[in-house]
């Protein structure tokens, strides 16, 4: 239990050791005896896994989508995390331990960003534009990965405060926690993840109280009035982009290209990983895109969804969404079947959705799920729900039968 506990910890760090400790689990739970357990969820995703071998079987070049088996050791995290963390007590210290790591990183990205202001007065240059192209990061590689953490840490948070029945124990750390990771994400400054956590912040406000999704446009307004100018900057470019620092024509034309790749080979897709080639990439660039091409990442396509449906064919594409909307049904029909008010239960169950919410909104913009980090972190979130949605508890010793007592004794 331990390994596996600190494996899906350790992922906040970096990925070396939370896949270490990962083997380590999986060898351990192997020789113990305990009875392995797969999650619902892992039927999909396991096909999703067999799509991709077809996938890279019928690719071009096969050798080119070897990364991607490598990464499906990523999914024992299922196997692992289910199998070890098997009562919502456990699941809960998990997602404590997830809390409070992640408000470490963040408040890492915090002092990045610090130094990347005094970094940027020292070179004389425009804030924005030198932060942009290489934003706080924490301890991950990228900002994209980083942030898309903070997202699941952030709602971790949030569904615990509304949800969770030790409040008043933990909610004098709870609400700075989520104060310090809220402002990391906000000014992580990526978009996607800042449209993921808005729409699972309603999820969650709404299930709380249903007038409180009401609070949504008053949070955003005091978020966008106290943002540094290099954040409102970020926020008009939604709308008003500069063509070479903002990526909003640059991911219209990844999405027509991953289009005409789907239309051309929409059982098998074009390879896994083929699109990193830039040979490939421009066989499918619509004829009327001009050239050069804005500045801008060419090598996926940006979006979840367009780029398992263009790089492993449809199938594979609808077995993982499929995956993530049969988690949201399992844990959605479990909060049913729970008795109204404050539970751990409904802490977990809660915050799973909201993350799942999360993870298909940001998907729209970014392959998030591509990320050894994020993928890790998703599919532990998922177990820890499913742990939820049983109901499992602690095992305990059989009471002793008493001799009932009557008048002849």
């Amino acid at each position: 239990m331990a390994l596996a506990f600190a494996s899906a910890v350790s992922i906040l760090i970096g990925v070396s050791v939370s896949q270490i400790l990962l083997a380590v689990a999986l060898g351990v739970l192997l020789l113990s005896g305990l009875p392995l357990r797969w999650p619902p969820v892992a039927k999909p995703l396991g096909l999703f896994l067999i799509w991709t071998l077809i996938a890279l079987a019928a690719s071009p070049d096969p050798r080119a989508g070897t990364d991607q088996v490598r990464k499906m050791f990523v999914f024992l995290i299922v196997l692992v995390v289910y199998s070890c963390l098997r009562n919502v007590g456990t699941t809960k210290w998990l997602a404590l331990a997830w809390m409070a790591v992640g408000t470490v990183t963040a408040g890492r990205g915090l002092l990045q960003y610090v130094r990347d202001i005094a970094a940027a007065k020292e070179a004389n240059l425009d804030f924005y534009h030198f932060y942009v192209v290489d934003r706080i990061s924490g301890f991950m590689s990228h900002w994209m990965t980083f942030s898309g953490q903070q997202l699941f840490i952030l709602l971790l948070l949030v569904a615990f405060l509304l949800f969770a029945p030790d409040l008043k124990k933990f909610s004098w750390i709870a609400v700075p926690c989520a104060a310090a990771v809220g402002l990391a994400l906000l000014l992580s400054q990526t978009r996607s993840i800042w449209l993921a956590a808005v729409v699972a912040g309603c999820y969650l406000l709404f299930s709380w109280r249903r007038w409180a999704i009401l609070a949504m446009p008053v949070i955003l307004a005091v978020a966008f009035l106290g943002s540094p100018e290099a954040v409102k900057i970020r926020v008009r470019s939604i709308a008003n982009p500069e063509n070479k620092t903002d990526s909003n024509m640059h991911r219209q034309i990844c999405r027509r290209t991953g289009w005409a790749m789907i239309a051309a080979h929409p059982i098998f897709g074009v390879g896994p990983d083929e699109i990193r080639k830039p040979a490939v990439f421009f066989a499918y660039l619509p004829k009327d895109v001009p050239q050069p091409l804005p500045d801008g990442f060419y090598e996926h396509l940006h979006n979840i969804y367009i780029q398992y449906a263009a790089e492993r064919g449809i199938p594979a594409m609808l077995f993982l969404v499929g995956a993530l909307l049969l988690a949201w049904r399992d844990f959605h029909r479990a909060l049913g079947k729970l008795p109204a008010g404050r539970s751990e239960r409904r802490f977990q169950l809660q915050a799973a959705i909201a993350c799942i919410i999360g993870t298909l909104v940001g998907g729209v913009y970014e392959y998030n799920l591509n990320d050894t980090e994020v993928l890790t972190m998703f599919l532990s979130i998922l177990c820890c729900g499913y742990v939820a949605a049983d109901g499992a508890t602690a095992p305990r010793a059989p009471l002793p039968i008493e001799t009932p007592i009557t008048a002849e004794t």
